[in-house]
């Protein structure tokens, strides 16, 4: 069984190549599938993919973290929270994308706090924006998550669909489709309430 480890800047190189450098081994990428970095269409390449990676592999910039806004649990509610969305990744065994919803959900604790809920997709675009496993990105979701929350959520719960371009466009060349569910809390002890997040699923997806 694969080992899920952590990508999270701790384990980052702390001296990064120039962007000359960056660029040159562009070139050499392009050289090596049998292209011609020189010719028109190719000349600029390097620089679109590095302005690409800056976007899309911001989860490796702590100070594009979002700031995640919570609110005091006035009302001391303890109702389930659901949220779903789209995610956009890159797989670390190829470096091809995958891509998909997630479906989210938590219980707050009456003597806590809730998270503002538009937060909930700008924590998954961070955490999805690097080199990812499907499995690691639900852990990094929610470590996130609960963090913001001191901890202090009775339960969390989260799935993500994803298609894998890795699949799909290579090896077996079949529809690369793959679930990952977590769960926290009471979702992991109460079936009834996991049952509830099912249903939840099953009328947005």
């Amino acid at each position: 069984m694969e080992t899920v480890t952590s990508n999270t800047q701790d384990t980052q190189h702390s001296v990064r190549p120039s962007e000359e450098e960056v660029r040159s081994a562009l070139r050499t990428l392009l050289i090596a599938i049998g292209e011609d970095p020189d010719r028109e269409g190719l000349k600029d390449t390097p620089d679109r993919i590095m302005r690409m990676w800056q976007e899309i592999f911001r989860g490796y910039q702590p100070e594009k973290k979002p700031r995640i806004t919570t609110f005091a649990n006035t009302n001391h509610l303890e109702e389930m929270v659901f949220d779903a969305g789209d995610y956009y990744s890159m797989c670390e065994h190829h470096v091809l994308p995958f891509f998909g919803q997630y479906y989210f959900a938590y219980i707050p604790s009456p003597e806590g706090r809730i998270l503002g809920i538009s937060k909930v997709a700008r924590v998954v675009g961070y955490c999805a924006a690097r080199l990812q496993l499907q499995e690691r990105l639900a852990e990094d979701i929610i470590a996130m998550l609960s963090d913001a929350l001191k901890g202090k959520a009775l339960g969390f719960a989260l799935m993500l669909r994803g298609r894998h371009l890795c699949k799909t466009m290579r090896g077996v060349r079949n529809k690369g489709e793959m679930a990952v569910t977590l769960y926290t809390g009471q979702f992991k002890t109460n079936r009834s309430l996991r049952l509830e997040f099912l249903k939840m699923v099953d009328t947005v997806k």
